[in-house]
């Protein structure tokens, strides 16, 4: 024999019709049905002013919107949306009631929610950040161990030309390696300064930036100008966005050299780096439990027939995989860590 099925409708209609009978009390009802008897009695009362329509569900929206804005309202705000498509609902607020201020018209929010619902508003695309430096600064125990270094705030010169200073200094004797004006930020033009600054000083173990163009990229955080740096043997490390105190000395470096800029500093806590800059790079090379990929033209390395995205800056370039688990492996351009690949995601992720 099948089951019997019922409905909520008929579980209701069977509590009323048997509370009317009087066979079963209501408290036994109720606790058949797994309802409160303030709940069953609803259903009775309901179904005596109504019959079986009022056992059906109502509706629990409210009968008065608190929120709703008249229509006249709302065509005024649209209106002058369409004219000012640069104001926000702040703005338009502001002008609304300065045009009509005896209208009680609806706050900011609520104007902001009948753009939306009007497809005014204009969609911010997620901006995508940096990742965070995984390591610990180094410190600055020594000449040339920690090297600083900067594009100063820009400025404007004599002839209304936009000029953007790349300084560089040594993190422990303070002494300004490099003060140098360029037109824009381009690598090509911050290049030549590192490299003037290692012919003369040498190499330093560490350069330390904040996140910014061109030192770092989104992704992981690297730019063809630290490319060029790990090749070197140089660890690039990053301070916290947000956080120019970590790298204050070089900060308030540039507080005396915009005061003062025609009296060089006293270089007698340095001495030139032992590690001359090579004329020629060398080949990187990798331990031998390494697994090593070549970077693609598009950024991307072949894992297992499938594509791997690493990173536009290193294409040519090799990089070398150290496998950490069963599922992940640390990924190394020469000697420098750069993220973390996860064969089940497919992804490379920053460290």
């Amino acid at each position: 024999m099948p089951w019997r099925e019922t409905s909520v409708m008929d579980e209701r209609l069977q509590l009323v019709r048997a509370y009317r009978r009087g066979e079963v009390a209501m408290a036994e009802l109720c606790r058949q049905a797994g309802i409160s008897r303030k709940t069953a009695y609803k259903w009775v009362e309901r179904h005596r002013l109504q019959g079986i329509d009022g056992l059906v569900d109502r509706s629990r929206a409210p009968r008065v919107q608190g929120r709703q804005v008249a229509e006249a309202l709302v065509r005024s705000i649209v209106t002058l949306k369409r004219r000012r498509r640069n104001y926000g609902p702040k703005k338009l607020l502001a002008l609304l009631r300065e045009r009509q201020p005896k209208v009680n018209w609806p706050s900011a929010s609520t104007i902001s929610a009948i753009l939306d619902a009007e497809g005014l508003v204009k969609r911010q695309r997620r901006r995508r950040t940096t990742p965070a430096y995984p390591d610990v600064l180094r410190p600055t125990t020594h000449a040339n161990a920690v090297w600083t270094a900067d594009i100063k705030g820009q400025f404007r010169t004599g002839d209304r030309q936009w000029c953007y200073p790349l300084t560089i200094a040594d993190g422990y004797s303070r002494f300004v390696l490099c003060c140098r004006g360029m037109p824009d930020l381009t690598g090509n033009l911050v290049w030549p300064g590192f490299e003037s600054a290692f012919r003369q000083y040498g190499l330093p173990e560490t350069i330390r930036t904040d996140n910014g163009n061109p030192f770092s990229n989104r992704g992981l955080a690297i730019s063809r100008l630290t490319v060029w740096w790990i090749k070197l043997g140089i660890r690039h490390e990053r301070i916290e966005p947000g956080h120019p105190e970590q790298n204050g000395c070089h900060e308030r470096m540039h507080k005396t050299l915009k005061a003062d800029t025609t009296q060089p500093r006293p270089s007698i806590h340095l001495a030139a780096s032992r590690r001359p800059l090579p004329e020629r790079l060398a080949e990187v090379v990798y331990p031998a439990d390494f697994v090593v990929r070549q970077v693609r033209h598009n950024g991307s390395i072949k894992w297992h027939s499938n594509l791997i995205y690493v990173c536009y800056p290193l294409v040519g370039e090799s990089v070398g995989l150290e496998q950490i688990d069963q599922q992940r492996w640390r990924v190394y351009f020469a000697q420098q860590p750069i993220g973390i690949f996860d064969e089940h995601l497919k992804k490379v992720l920053p460290m």
